[in-house]
């Protein structure tokens, strides 16, 4: 039951992390929770696909299909997540002038949202996937059908709470503030995956297997509910190597350079502001 509730806890802890960021970060902006919802349901879909599948996605690529599949979905969510990042660089101030009044839609461009939504099922999928995956070791090492039920539930149950409390946590921020906020959320939160990657790529054999750069285990272990929430949040591992780091650092830095490169100039936010005004 035990195992079973950390597992559920912490893959439906990681969803609900994505989805609160994506929810807070489009505040105000017309039929959000459609697109938001589809993603929920599509990736919900997707993982009943992958249950069914289970065995062959294990066993396929010489036993490294999880891994490579793990891989696949990541890295196609941090494209989504940093291109998201990048446009709401463009189009921030334009969007703060819109939460002022929540049921106005957004004038000028249109919110990609159906790359929102994309992001969202690839993160329901990732997570509902390794549930799916890892809940079937249990099952093939013995545990009780009950037992991973109830632990299952409860772990559900808990990862949806936290993730209620995160997201009523961001909407008490200053709106003004609260696109700068939820960006960094979504740049360390890329980043952390596109080094997750890194480390399904090196397990499938796919890159180099390399000794670990340092180990903080000891001071706060990764399997520990800290350490767990600090790698949900930021990416945190207690043993990275060389590969993850250039992985986590290389997504960071290319994110930053492009949404500072997509920031409109002085200029141009000052006639956007007058023409806000005038409307």
């Amino acid at each position: 039951m035990f195992s079973s509730a950390i597992i559920v806890f912490r893959e439906v802890l990681e969803a609900a992390l994505v989805i609160t960021i994506v929810m807070a970060a489009t505040q105000g902006v017309a039929r959000r929770m459609y697109w938001i919802f589809g993603g929920v349901v599509a990736g919900i879909m997707g993982a009943s696909i992958v249950a069914a599948l289970a065995e062959q996605i294990s066993m396929a690529f010489e036993g490294a299909g999880q891994e490579l599949f793990n891989a696949l979905v990541l890295m196609s969510a941090v494209i989504m997540l940093a291109w998201h990042n990048i446009w709401m660089s463009h189009h921030a101030k334009e969007l703060v002038g819109h939460l002022k009044s929540l049921g106005s839609g957004v004038s000028r461009g249109e919110l990609p949202m159906y790359f929102l939504c994309t992001a969202v099922g690839l993160a329901v999928l990732r997570e509902g996937s390794e549930v799916v995956l890892f809940i079937y070791g249990i099952v093939a090492s013995g545990a009780g059908l009950v037992s991973i039920i109830s632990g299952s539930a409860l772990g559900l149950a808990a990862g949806s709470l936290v993730g209620l409390l995160l997201y009523k946590g961001l909407l008490k921020i200053n709106p003004k503030q609260l696109f700068t906020v939820t960006g960094w959320l979504i740049l360390l939160l890329a980043s952390g995956m596109a080094a997750s990657c890194a480390g399904y790529l090196i397990q499938a054999g796919y890159l180099p297997s390399q000794q670990p750069l340092w180990d903080s285990s000891n001071i706060i272990s990764q399997h520990s509910i800290f350490g767990q929430l600090l790698h949900v949040l930021i990416g945190y591992q207690d043993r990275p190597t060389a590969v993850q780091l250039l992985f986590y650092v290389g997504t960071f830095g290319a994110i930053a350079i492009g949404m500072r490169l997509a920031r409109p100039s002085p200029n141009k936010t000052n006639r956007q502001a007058n023409t806000l005004s005038q409307a």
